[in-house]
């Protein structure tokens, strides 16, 4: 898995299919219906969702999600903590699925479970790295 970007650029194709493979990676008009399934106002949730940028479409990383449909809540708060950090939403999904070396090389989305302060850390990390390569 290559490594988060640190300065603008793009995201290959290679990684989006990755995760696609691993996670789903729905379009966001399918998440908006299916949002609205599960609750009668979808928009509170579609304002927290991850999103991703391919080309012209918008897509929703499947990691965020629980069984069920419901956003992940530890991916919910890193997620706000990223938009804090101006990190691009492209690049935190990467850096999701990307081996951290503040985490002891292990990928984001794979200590979920986990408390998220050392998650945090590591975003903050993550967030200070791209703000010195703008």
């Amino acid at each position: 898995m290559p490594s988060p970007p640190v300065s603008p650029g793009s995201v290959s194709d290679q990684t989006w299919e990755a995760i696609r493979t691993e996670f789903t990676l729905p379009a966001l008009e399918q998440v908006r219906r299916r949002l609205s399934e599960l609750v009668e106002d979808p928009e509170p949730v579609m304002q927290q969702l991850v999103r991703i940028f391919i080309d012209e479409g918008t897509y929703c990383p499947g990691f965020q999600f629980l069984p069920g449909g419901r956003l992940h809540p530890t991916v919910t708060a890193l997620f706000q903590r990223a938009m804090e950090l101006k990190i691009p939403h492209n690049y935190f999904t990467v850096w999701m699925i990307t081996p951290s070396t503040e985490l002891g090389r292990t990928r984001p989305v794979d200590v979920l479970r986990n408390s998220p302060a050392p998650l945090l850390h590591a975003l903050d990390a993550f967030g200070a790295r791209l703000a010195r390569n703008p």
